[in-house]
């Protein structure tokens, strides 16, 4: 692949596409490698197949706009890009999971994949319970995505010497990514060993290590690290990525409770009736009165939320000033990523696409 991308348009149809081949070549290569095993793992790469198509793709374009910001846009694109599009395998693997824990019934406008399986143990009338056979099926295809994306990066065709000198990199995205995982379960169940400050705490390690270093800033290092690029420029993706990585999620936050479900494709408030402890919802607790927090707290992860408690759970964060402290926290986020990538030296291209994705995360209604 000799054409560039647009800077300007950083993860537009053309990178998205570009991303979208990369993975259904590998996945395309893996049949004989499952049909080799048996038959009975087609099911489970055509799985792959509708999970890893679409999406946002913010990944792969930190990384690969990391990478320009570094050394410029390679002429053959190539193995850079199935190196960075191995960063969307491990972000679907992390969904296949996610959607169990969640109980969601969707993903990207099909059945979630533990939903997919269960209803095709009830097709095939299997014995045992469907649900069970679904779930055990969802958390063995994230475990097989995991495996491939580190399989895809390793075979891309970058240099040795560059795919080692990143290693590191990636065994901390795989790990933080976990670790945040685990502790947004620890704050679902209420488990944060503390007050409401504790709370709060807890939320913002949450977004740090979930969504800011995962999203943004270990993609954009990792695109640093392939080009070759300075130590420098790898700590200022870090200075850049994990404000605008905050940034970009608590302007999700504010979607999931109030969002337009014909815009968001979530129904309205589903953050709520799934109880996530996210950092709205933790300011709205501390700032809110004795009585709207007990009322907060009774309707966080009830499945069977209605519009007026919906309403409810609006007016007290509403009330409490988070909504606004949170749109506050954004624009402070995002200031703080654009000041970092003003002081770093970096390519003109990357300059401009970084600038580009920055504002994309941040100004948007989905």
């Amino acid at each position: 692949m000799s054409a560039p991308f647009d800077p300007a348009d950083p993860a537009g149809d053309s990178f998205r596409q570009a991303v979208q081949s990369a993975i259904t070549g590998f996945l395309v290569d893996q049949r004989p490698v499952l049909a080799g095993i048996g038959e009975e793992l087609e099911p489970l790469r055509l799985a792959a197949v509708d999970y890893t198509g679409g999406g946002k793709r913010l990944r792969p374009a930190f990384s690969y706009w990391g990478a320009v910001a570094a050394a410029g846009q390679p002429v053959d694109a190539a193995p850079l890009l199935r190196a960075v599009s191995s960063l969307e395998l491990l972000h679907v693997s992390a969904l296949m999971h996610d959607d169990l824990m969640d109980h969601s019934d969707t993903r990207r406008g099909v059945p979630a994949a533990h939903r997919r399986f269960g209803a095709a143990h009830e097709r095939a009338g299997g014995s045992g319970p469907a649900g069970d056979f679904g779930a055990d099926m969802a958390i063995l295809l994230g475990d097989l995505l995991l495996v491939w994306s580190m399989e895809m990066f390793t075979t891309s065709g970058i240099e040795p010497l560059r795919l080692a000198a990143t290693g590191p990199l990636l065994e901390a995205v795989r790990t933080e990514v976990t670790c945040g995982q685990v502790l947004d379960v620890t704050a679902e169940a209420g488990m944060t060993g503390g007050g409401r400050e504790s709370g709060l705490d807890l939320a913002n390690r949450i977004v740090e290590y979930k969504t800011a270093r995962y999203t943004v800033a270990r993609p954009a290092q990792i695109g640093v690290s392939l080009a070759g690029g300075t130590a420098d420029l790898q700590q200022a993706m870090l200075t850049f990525g994990s404000p605008l990585g905050r940034a970009f999620q608590f302007r999700d936050d504010l979607l999931g409770v109030f969002g337009d479900a014909q815009v968001t494709g979530k129904p309205a408030g589903d953050d709520i009736r799934e109880g996530k402890r996210t950092t709205l919802v933790a300011h709205a607790i501390v700032a809110s009165t004795p009585g709207d927090a007990r009322a907060l707290e009774t309707l966080l992860g009830r499945h069977d939320l209605d519009d007026a408690d919906i309403a409810s759970a609006r007016r007290i964060i509403e009330a409490s000033g988070a909504r606004a402290g949170v749109e506050a926290d954004i624009e402070r986020a995002y200031r703080q990523a654009l000041d970092a990538l003003g002081a770093a030296s970096m390519t003109h291209e990357g300059r401009i696409a970084l600038t580009e994705l920055a504002r994309q995360c941040v100004q948007r209604s989905s």
